[in-house]
């Protein structure tokens, strides 16, 4: 399977605040991004998945990657 790479932004509820966040992954579907998402938040952060909201999931070039860790697998 041919694996791409994903840059997901969205928000989330921790408290009584909202923070946004912006990752980066590499997967071989949106729906295996989303799952990663809500996995991660949920055992870092100790919240639910209505408390996750992701706005928008985004093929992106390897040349436009941040995440330093994504970059290094590349």
């Amino acid at each position: 399977m041919i694996t791409k790479i994903y840059r997901v932004k969205g928000t989330f509820v921790m408290g009584d605040s909202n923070h946004e966040f912006t990752k980066e992954y590499k997967a071989t579907c949106e729906a295996d991004i989303e799952e990663k998402i809500y996995e991660r938040f949920g055992s870092k952060h100790g919240i639910t998945r209505n408390q996750i909201s992701i706005d928008s999931i985004e093929e992106i070039a390897p040349e436009e990657v941040l995440d330093p860790i994504v970059k290094e697998i590349l």
